[in-house]
């Protein structure tokens, strides 16, 4: 658990979140999961160990954003420990207004081994910057 309303889980606690979860996040490219009916669900790919593009971290934040409001949520990957972290990090940064190593420092105590993907914290910034002007939608990688 990151906060009370956000947390981190693997490919099997997607497949059975806790009945406190509403909603699970899923972004690992290569899982494909089915949740309990009661759970709302959506699938955000990023691939394993990769660096993730600022088009798919930016629609994972709003994702968060829209459903954390309602309900307990857990974002998830095959280990939790690499894609699932970097997006709850990168919504820390954008909507929170956490500082990047404070949310680093926040969501690695509460999941020990955590391991946040490359040039994170470069995609962070285009995504917040996009959030703040909200005039031109990321794509692709950082170059």
């Amino acid at each position: 658990m990151i906060n009370k309303r956000l947390l981190v889980g693997n490919a099997d606690d997607a497949r059975n979140p806790p009945p406190q979860v509403g909603a699970v996040l899923m972004v690992a490219e290569e899982q494909n999961v089915a949740v309990p009916d009661r759970v709302l669900f959506a699938k955000i790919p990023l691939k394993e160990f990769g660096e993730p593009t600022a088009a798919a971290i930016s629609q994972a934040v709003e994702w968060i954003a829209a459903n954390l409001p309602d309900q307990r949520l857990m974002v998830c990957c095959r280990a939790g420990m690499g894609r699932s972290v970097s997006v709850v990090i990168a919504y820390l940064c954008c909507v929170e207004g956490m500082a990047y190593a404070d949310a680093v420092k926040l969501v690695l105590t509460r999941r020990p081994g955590g391991m946040p993907l490359p040039r994170l914290q470069e995609v962070i910034d285009v995504v917040s910057g996009y959030r703040r002007n909200r005039s031109v939608s990321p794509t692709g990688n950082i170059d």
